[in-house]
């Protein structure tokens, strides 16, 4: 069955026979998740954003204090633009001034913006320091907040200044997500779709029988597509942790999103609204390379997915130029990842500039 092994925690296995648990329960256990996880009180610096404090802040500080710890806790602005030095060195003077030692665990309690910067301030921070995701978001909870990778954005594209730096334990509540605004939930259904279709043709069946409860935020199936979209990640990168072969299949669509956020201005669209014009390009163009991939039953719930406008001032030009800084390139030829069918993708660097235009006329509807 899809669903049988939901009650148990979802081990992510690395290099050197080193793991940690993804545990699903609400965020009461966090203290004694973090004890499981070899964390002792004492100092902790938790790192969240202006939208996620009004909901949480003072339901953790009263958890963490209860518990014995003396949380240290900077809310920032929400937002991509977080993502970005500033916010960074505000991380670094705010915890030195505070005298932590390597012993201090960083908390993120946010979506991916906030858990991206989060880890790698710990990553650098006194050359290392304990590191704890407690994702707020579907896309934090089911996609960034798994695997390691850490940084912020560059004026030359995303995600370009970073490190893998592995948490040492994610708590995923999935109560935290239904004060999640519309369109970040629809957001996150974006890499969940993605997870399906790069590794699991039954989970993305029943994402298709179950796509209006899905949009509805139906209570009697969120627990089962967080814990299974989860699962694939972990799945992924247990078996290449620093992306040097089968992980990159979890790029799927984010070369061609990567460069319309860069292209857009970042924040315009969200990640997930990005990835998802990115994967019906990527469907497009695994369509001209494969016949066994369904290219409609594909588009068909990827359609469900809500899009903004694409200003038609965007240019194929320009998007196809803004691919040029993607941080996978090899020997300066992209590389993208494509469906062979549902279920099963693959990385190719056989792609032409006409391949890559016709894609993208597909994906912003300028065919």
């Amino acid at each position: 069955m899809l669903f049988q092994d939901k009650d148990k925690p979802v081990q992510v296995s690395l290099s050197e026979g080193r793991s940690y648990e993804l545990a699903f329960g609400p965020l009461s256990e966090l203290p004694l998740k973090m004890r499981e996880a070899g964390l002792r009180p004492g100092k902790c610096v938790v790192v969240t954003d202006t939208n996620v404090a009004g909901h949480y802040r003072a339901t953790l500080d009263a958890i963490l204090q209860y518990d014995g710890w003396d949380p240290l806790i900077l809310t920032l602005p929400a937002g991509e633009e977080t993502k970005s030095p500033k916010p960074l060195q505000a991380i670094y003077d705010a915890a030195l001034a505070w005298n932590i030692d390597r012993q201090t665990p960083v908390l993120a309690l946010g979506g991916g913006v906030i858990g991206d910067l989060a880890g790698f301030a710990a990553s650098s921070i006194l050359r290392g320091v304990p590191f704890v995701q407690i994702p707020t978001s579907l896309i934090a909870q089911v996609d960034s907040s798994i695997g390691g990778k850490t940084g912020i954005n560059h004026d030359e594209g995303k995600n370009l200044i970073g490190a893998f730096y592995q948490p040492r334990l994610v708590l995923i509540d999935t109560k935290l997500l239904y004060t999640l605004p519309r369109r970040e939930w629809s957001s996150g259904l974006a890499e969940i779709i993605k997870h399906a279709l790069i590794q699991d043709e039954p989970f993305f069946a029943w994402m298709e029988s179950t796509m209006p409860q899905i949009l509805a935020r139906d209570p009697a199936v969120i627990d089962d597509l967080v814990y299974r979209a989860a699962a694939i990640k972990a799945e992924v990168v247990s078996e290449d942790e620093f992306e040097r072969g089968r992980r990159a299949i979890l790029n799927y669509g984010h070369t061609f999103g990567h460069a319309l956020e860069k292209v857009l201005g970042y924040g315009v669209l969200t990640h997930g609204e990005a990835v998802t014009v990115g994967m019906r390009a990527a469907l497009f163009m695994s369509r001209r390379f494969s016949r066994k991939i369904d290219q409609e039953r594909v588009d068909r719930i990827l359609l469900q997915i809500p899009i903004p406008p694409i200003p038609a001032t965007i240019s194929i030009a320009n998007v196809r130029e803004a691919m040029a800084s993607d941080k996978k390139r090899e020997s300066d030829r992209l590389r993208f990842v494509l469906l062979k069918k549902i279920g099963q993708a693959y990385v190719t660097d056989d792609v032409t500039v006409s391949d890559v235009d016709a894609a993208w006329a597909f994906a912003l509807g300028r065919t």
